[in-house]
């Protein structure tokens, strides 16, 4: 009987940040990729001029930070304009400031083409059907339309995502209550507003992008939201900013223009049957603190190895299910704290109150911490059992190691995305334990230069994405987690 044609393992729709990031963990994993892309080109627009402390760190682990030249990260951060010290938070920071989200896409693309994606420009999702084995993907091309099969489908195609409605996935949320205008413009000589500057008929925003040219957020109280299907031009938002600040801009000029709203959605499931959700097209928010396209990364982070593993029969019963059960958690908690900070920030007097209250607490260091956290994502723990070593359920740190080989990291041990076992007490039953999944985890018997990082553990056992699943200070055995995340040992 001959083989069912497949045209990749996994299908893609969007090559922004999340679809990029998806498609290099894939081929990393061993995964045949395509992405499909309905613009021909990039626009070369810029929504996003960042990303939080966790996307570098995840940047970090794959080598792709230096990609990005001399970044730039601020101790200072906000939470709904009122600013605090991130630092309170140990390895937590206001992220990476004024990077221009095309510089992103572009790393992101170059890196997974270099890996082995199929990246396919002008291919626009028009349908798709799945059944047991397989999803058929409709698209149009510049050459017509074409119909392509594989195992898995994955929507990364923003907020409007057609994949998530032509799949049926439920979208709750509120909707939008107010409209803002983004743009880049020319020409104006704006004094600098970094965190915003509230004035009695709203907010506006601005910072200087390059020699003459300000990125400019304006947002009016009263005003409905924008209709999406049609783009702003520079007079409306000129007006807008005219009224509200009493500077007349009018005789300059834009590089772009758009708008956004508050509107707030999750997807009630980041998965239905073979087609999968991830970055916008599962969750959208107000844009606050650059987490947007840095969750999305995220998201394809957990997502990748998890599939990869699947579509090459490595992978244990409900592995993928568990992309919903930590990412979806992740999603709600950034949904609540991006209307949170709207509500504080965006209000008009109605919210003095809550803004004084936030700045009474931001007086604690405990509340510091909390908000740091949430917002930069280093306080991201996956699901651990109560009493779990404090390790279990996070992303491990960057941590210098002397090994047998020479000095590394553990940022440089996940470079290549295949799971890491550090023996740091040179036990060879550990080493006895994991030589059935040798094919799967890199053992490395290694001496820390800081052991205290590691709280006493004698082993640990990190995933793909860098998240901690077991260590020797807990309860269970190294070849329970082992199979719970890797499967069956060769030869079993």
């Amino acid at each position: 009987m001959e083989t069912e044609k497949f045209d990749a393992d996994v299908i893609i729709v969007g090559a922004g940040p999340t679809g990029m990031m998806l498609a290099g963990e894939l081929r990393l994993g061993g995964a045949e990729v395509i992405v499909t892309e309905r613009l021909a080109e990039p626009t070369g627009q810029s929504r996003g001029l960042g990303f939080t402390a966790r996307a570098m760190e995840v940047f970090d682990q794959r080598g792709l930070l230096s990609h990005f030249g001399g970044l730039e990260t601020s101790p200072m951060g906000h939470f709904g304009g009122i600013q605090f010290d991130y630092t309170v938070l140990e390895g937590a920071h206001f992220g990476a400031r004024g990077i221009p989200q095309s510089q992103t896409e572009a790393v992101l693309e170059r890196w997974a083409f270099s890996l082995g994606a199929d990246i396919r420009r002008g291919w626009e999702f028009l349908e798709s059907a799945q059944d047991q084995e397989s999803v058929t993907v409709t698209v149009g091309t510049p050459q017509g339309v074409r119909r392509l099969r594989a195992r898995y489908l994955v929507g990364c195609d923003g907020g409007h995502s057609p994949v998530r409605k032509a799949a049926g996935f439920d979208f709750p949320g509120t909707d939008a209550t107010r409209g803002m205008y983004l743009a880049d413009v020319v020409g104006c000589d704006l004094k600098p507003r970094f965190l915003g500057e509230r004035l009695p008929g709203g907010m506006v925003m601005a910072a200087p992008l390059a020699e003459g040219v300000d990125r400019i957020i304006v947002c009016e109280h009263g005003t409905p939201p924008p209709d999406r299907s049609e783009t702003p031009d520079f007079a409306e938002v000129a007006g807008a900013w005219q009224r509200l600040t009493g500077e007349d801009i009018h005789a300059g000029g834009a590089d772009w223009v758009s708008s956004f709203t508050d509107a707030t959605r999750q997807v009630t499931e980041y998965r239905r049957g073979r087609v999968l959700l991830a970055g916008d097209a599962a969750h959208i928010h107000l844009p606050a603190g650059g987490q947007g396209l840095s969750t999305g990364v995220q998201d394809a982070v957990n997502l990748g190895w998890k599939l990869a593993a699947v579509v090459r029969d490595r992978a244990p019963a409900g592995l993928l299910d568990t992309y919903h059960g930590e990412r979806h958690p992740v999603g709600a908690r950034l949904l609540m704290n991006t209307r949170a900070q709207g509500m504080v920030f965006l209000g008009g007097p109605e919210a003095d109150p809550l803004r004084a209250l936030f700045a009474e607490l931001l007086a604690y260091d405990d509340v510091k911490r909390h908000l740091a956290g949430a917002v930069s994502h280093i306080d991201i723990r996956y699901e651990a059992d109560e009493g779990s070593h404090p390790l279990v359920g996070r992303r491990i740190g960057h941590h210098a190691l002397r090994g047998v080989a020479g000095p590394t990291s553990t940022t440089e041990l996940l470079h290549a995305a295949q799971a890491v076992l550090l023996d740091l007490a040179d036990d060879a039953a550990v080493r006895d334990t994991a030589a059935g999944w040798k094919d799967r985890v890199t053992t490395v018997t290694a001496t820390p230069e800081a052991a205290a990082a590691f709280a006493g553990a004698d082993a640990v056992l990190v995933r793909p994405d860098g998240h901690v699943v077991w260590t020797s200070a807990d309860p269970g055995q190294l070849s329970d987690a082992l199979r719970r995340w890797f499967g069956t040992p060769a030869g079993s």
